[in-house]
């Protein structure tokens, strides 16, 4: 890749752009006059833009995004407050793996740091056999190898390398933070549930080819690759340490649910008080960083709205009003 490459956080209006970069969420789309485009979202390790490619034909469509990658020929322009990359070529491209870090966004954070810190919680659970199926999880290098690196999702939050991890260490935390005020709660469930609710994306996303659903995520999903995994896990662990009652049931059940709706893909409704804390804590740290990360309070920007954010279902108002400014009596 050319030293020269241009980082998308640095694009202004009316700029040029020449190079490979990673293409996210493509879609085929018509205007109001019925002709077609492609919509999607171009990216790199700095930010990402939206990007129009404007009549472009069906037959194209599988040939130009088959790698995740593409090398493309456009120019930038200013619309709605907002920069816009407008594609006169899009080819797709093999890269290799030091590209990749140049081209996939990464956690900001310490990625062992957080890591250890997940494991330190899940040992800390108070129940032999709750700390017995965790380890079963942990001794899977593979599993955890890929638990270290995958994003939490493809475009809504923590979409970037590492962003499941992180995801699941800012959950952790908070719950541990957060349980000593309800100490009705069981505590090893609520963490156990918290560090494998999603781990199933780990094969569900594809991130070595840009951010996509691999097969298993298009026929399986990690809400059931999670579920069965938990099943595995628990039989082995019972050889040691057996899960007492209903706790596999329990585990089960959250996995399932914790996405907290039906329509928004939880196979139940959260029906045990853990199972409601563990769904509005996964929605509470999704939504507050999908919302940080539109509003882009880091960077330099070209409006105070962004662009309607689906899964908050509003435009996000970027500019933190006291920001800067030091507290009346000078604090």
């Amino acid at each position: 890749m050319a030293s020269d490459h241009q980082r998308i956080a640095t694009l202004a209006d009316r700029t040029y752009v020449e190079g490979v970069y990673s293409i996210v969420n493509p879609q085929l789309a018509q205007t109001r006059q019925n002709k077609p485009y492609l919509k999607c979202l171009i990216r790199d390790a700095s930010g990402e833009v939206s990007a129009r490619a404007w009549g472009f034909e069906e037959s194209q469509f599988d040939a130009a995004v088959s790698t995740g990658f593409v090398f493309l020929r456009g120019s930038t322009q200013a619309y709605q407050g907002q920069v816009q990359l407008i594609l006169e070529q899009l080819e797709a491209r093999e890269v290799t793996g030091e590209e990749m870090l140049q081209l996939l966004p990464s956690t900001s954070k310490d990625i062992g740091a957080m890591f250890g810190r997940v494991s330190e919680l899940l040992r800390s659970m108070a129940h032999p056999a709750m700390r017995a199926l965790a380890e079963q999880y942990l001794a899977d290098e593979r599993l955890m190898e890929d638990f270290r690196r995958a994003p939490a999702a493809m475009s809504v939050h923590h979409a970037w390398i590492g962003g499941l991890l992180e995801h699941t260490h800012q959950m952790m935390e908070l719950a541990d933070r957060m349980l000593p005020n309800y100490p009705l709660l069981n505590r090893d469930i609520v963490l156990f549930s918290l560090f494998a609710h999603d781990l199933g994306k780990t094969v569900e996303l594809d991130w070595e080819r840009g951010f996509n659903y691999s097969t298993e995520g298009q026929l399986v999903g990690h809400v059931v690759r999670g579920a069965i995994w938990l099943q595995i896990k628990a039989v082995s662990a019972g050889k040691t340490e057996k899960l007492p009652g209903e706790t596999l049931r329990i585990l089960q059940h959250i996995l399932i649910s914790h996405h907290g709706q039906l329509e928004f893909g939880a196979a139940k409704l959260p029906a045990t008080p853990e199972a409601v804390f563990v769904a509005m804590l996964d929605n509470l740290d999704a939504k507050t960083q999908a919302s940080l990360t539109a509003a882009k309070r880091d960077a330099e920007t070209g409006g105070e709205w962004t662009d309607k954010i689906w899964a908050l279902d509003t435009k996000i108002y970027r500019p933190d009003p006291l920001a800067g400014l030091s507290a009346p009596d000078g604090r």
